[in-house]
């Protein structure tokens, strides 16, 4: 069962500028913001310099989310390539079903796994050139 669907967007570096941005102007509540500095990841230690990026920052605009993150550190920024959508599903075989129906006639970018904030995360750009990131929820 899909819980819940949000537009996600990918800044360059400049993420703790777009929350503040929208924070101000739309009124967003920040709901928990993350850093890349913040989290043990796999993989060679970041510079100093990146890990202020935005690994993952969560707003709430009226009754919708927003969420937002920097591009990995080192990854290129592509205008086109900065809005997807989240969603959330609850439960891994439906996740996998969705995922592989949007993978028809698409392109996955990252295969379905786990993550240290999901038990199966993957992305996937459908035939429309949609991107969509899907995170499964536990079952409860």
């Amino acid at each position: 069962m899909v819980t819940e669907i949000n537009p996600y967007l990918v800044t360059n570096g400049n993420g703790h500028e777009a929350v503040a941005f929208y924070k101000e102007v739309l009124g967003a509540e920040v709901l928990g913001i993350q850093t890349f500095g913040e989290v043990q990841m796999e993989g060679p230690p970041l510079p100093e310099e990146e890990k202020n990026r935005v690994l993952h920052a969560y707003l709430k605009i009226g009754k919708s989310h927003l969420m937002i993150s920097d591009t990995f550190p080192g990854s290129p920024y592509q205008v086109g390539n900065h809005l997807s959508i989240a969603i959330m599903i609850n439960g891994a075989d439906e996740a996998k079903e969705i995922f592989s129906r949007l993978e028809e006639d698409g392109e996955v970018k990252m295969a379905l796994q786990e993550t240290f904030w999901s038990p199966l995360y993957g992305q996937v750009q459908d035939k429309f050139g949609v991107l969509w990131q899907v995170s499964t929820t536990n079952e409860k």
